[in-house]
């Protein structure tokens, strides 16, 4: 297991906000956690119809409004759209508790697939044409998604774009932690954003696999240690935080980080104990100075193999299982951004005190108070990140 250091300076989250099926706030967000629906649709795409988890219609028509607001937001990716919409709600959530500095502030938003609608639209008019427009290039580009929240929020800070898949949101604050250890920024903002749902994107999960054929109203049966086969559901949302040093307004404290890789036998499989989460959970531990947290927000994607791998590993770790759960059965996986929906689920179940099930898995108990809540992501090739977030 490699190494960590300390936290030389205590890391805090002063805010956040997403946009998810789930709605565009945090009261809507909560209250849609509270349902115990899962929020999918069916949609059809080149003759196949899919489950799946697209934002909510207020969100729809929030990105149409942006859009209209300048003729450069016509031209943009919808994980784009999402991605300004969530950092300009978390803007105005900090302007209402505390004086957020946006000079010196960097911004980290990472993709997994990045514009991806846009791409697969410019590569179909190439392949019909022999030609594309001109803005094919940067609007395509991963770098594209942070460089625009940070012109629309007026940042000045360094900006960065990242893509390690599943993980990438989680590996974000990694790496935002680091420029705030340094000095070299006082604040970042940092997630994860997807608009996945193209046929391209949806043709490659089925290819392998992995995608949820199940019809009923829960197709994404993520924790259910029964199912039968796979049951991936693809979902769209951009989720981001604001960090700090400073725990002036802050809603929790960053007590621990873990990372791990591990070395595979398959492209998208992990070990069958999950090593990486293992050596990943243990490294926050010891970060945090904790033997034991209170619950869990797991990855699982709702895959045989990846549930049940997960799973091993917390058992390996912890003598005692904490809460367990998950959100992906309610929202499906949101690639980039679902460690950063995560990351949210837990920071709702911290501020309010109340854990959420998942309805396929059953706790021995519930705990009575919240003070520590671990987030688990995995993205393929074994990239595991675990972090820790502590009651204030």
């Amino acid at each position: 297991m490699p190494k960590i250091l300390a936290l030389k300076k205590d890391l805090y989250i002063n805010g956040f906000a997403s946009v998810s099926a789930l709605g565009i706030s945090a009261s809507e967000v909560w209250e849609a956690y509270q349902n115990p629906r899962a929020y999918f649709k069916r949609r059809k795409h080149v003759e196949k119809e899919y489950w799946v988890s697209p934002v909510s219609a207020k969100v729809k028509v929030e990105a149409e409004l942006l859009k209209s607001e300048k003729k450069t937001y016509q031209y943009l990716d919808e994980s784009v759209l999402f991605a300004i919409l969530a950092s300009r709600k978390l803007k105005k959530n900090l302007a209402k508790s505390s004086d957020f500095p946006l000079n010196n502030t960097g911004v980290n938003l990472g993709s997994s697939r990045g514009a991806t609608q846009l791409f697969e639209q410019h590569h179909q008019e190439f392949l019909e044409t022999g030609s594309v427009a001109s803005r094919t290039s940067p609007t395509t580009t991963l770098g594209n998604l942070s460089s625009w929240v940070a012109q629309d929020l007026g940042t000045s800070g360094a900006v960065i774009s990242h893509s390690i898949t599943c993980s990438t949101a989680l590996h974000g604050i990694l790496n935002a932690a680091a420029w705030l250890q340094s000095g070299m920024a006082t604040s970042f903002i940092v997630g994860g954003t997807e608009a996945p749902l193209t046929p391209f994107t949806l043709a490659q999960l089925e290819a392998l696999k992995l995608y949820s054929n199940l019809n009923e109203k829960f197709p994404c049966h993520s924790l259910n240690f029964n199912k039968q086969s796979n049951t991936l559901v693809l979902g769209e949302a951009a989720s981001v935080f604001a960090l700090s040093t400073q725990s002036e307004n802050a809603v929790a404290r960053i007590s621990g980080l873990g990372f791990a890789n591990e070395q595979i036998k398959h492209s998208i499989a992990i070990s069958s104990d999950a090593k990486c989460f293992q050596d990943s959970m243990k490294m926050a531990l010891t970060d945090a100075r904790l033997k034991q947290v209170d619950a869990i927000i797991m990855h699982a994607p709702g895959t045989i193999k990846g549930d049940e791998a997960e799973l091993n590993a917390i058992q390996n770790v912890f003598e005692k299982t904490p809460f367990l759960t998950t959100n992906k059965w309610k929202i499906g996986h949101t690639y980039a951004a679902s460690g950063a929906m995560s990351l949210e689920l837990a920071l709702l179940m911290l501020q309010h005190q109340e854990c959420i099930p998942n309805p396929f898995y059953k706790n021995a108990e519930i705990p009575q108070e919240i003070n520590h809540i671990m987030v688990n992501a995995v993205g393929f090739g074994g990239n595991a990140v675990s972090l820790i977030i502590s009651k204030l």
